[in-house]
Parts: structure tokens; C-alpha cells; sequence
């Protein structure tokens, strides 16, 4: 199993979660988050004095999926995320040693089903 972090701009969100949905992909935890990354944000201009770099706004997308589902999960949301552009986020993928489905104490796989 894999866990997958994707940082990504809040207007792709919807379009992301439709096409993960379109692949078998329903599960998904969202998060929303600020920060910053190579395009260093921008300064704020706040009452005639500059503030520094303020932190943009982006949600996380958290998905733990099988291993056969990871490059699927993957490809979904660079082609429905990105644009190309500087600032489009970024995709994290971690190992999951195991899962438990807490009403029924599955494991494993049939966890995350």
C-alpha cells in the first residue's frame, strides 16, 4: 500500500476528485494548507509597508491506495492538476505498512476497498 500526498492549487480540487472517482479511486482526505514553493509566493503591500512573502493557499488530496492503484492515482492527478506551470504543487508518495478498518478490524488491502 501507498500513500499519496498531493499538494495541489484549490481550483483543481474538483477535477482531481472526478477523475480519481472516474478510475475507481472514491476514497480521499482533503486538507487545506498554505505555503510556499519555487515561486517564493509574493509580497503583500499592507498599509503602505511591504510584508514578506505571503504563504498562497493550496488544499492537500491524502489517498492511501494498493499498490497496483498507485500509478493510476498518479497519473489522474498531474493530468487533471497541472497546467504547466510553475506552482502547480507537488506529489508525495510514502509506504503503508498496514491499514485497519476500525467497525470490522480488517487489514491490509481490504482495508482501504
Amino acid at each position: 500500500m501507498k500513500k499519496i500526498e498531493a499538494i495541489v492549487k484549490p481550483s483543481k480540487l474538483k477535477a482531481i476528485q472526478a477523475g480519481l472517482i472516474k478510475v475507481g479511486i472514491p476514497c480521499m482526505t482533503v486538507v487545506p494548507v498554505k505555503g510556499v514553493g519555487l515561486q517564493q509566493g509574493f509580497p503583500e503591500i499592507y498599509r503602505g509597508a511591504e510584508k514578506s512573502i505571503v504563504l498562497l493557499s493550496k488544499v492537500m488530496i491524502i489517498c492511501v491506495v494498493s499498490d497496483e492503484n498507485l500509478e493510476k492515482c498518479i497519473d489522474v492527478i498531474i493530468e487533471t492538476g497541472s497546467e504547466g506551470k510553475v506552482g502547480d504543487g507537488k506529489i508525495f508518495v510514502y509506504d503503508v505498512l498496514d491499514a485497519i478498518r476500525m467497525r470490522t478490524k480488517t487489514r491490509g488491502d481490504d482495508a482501504i476497498r
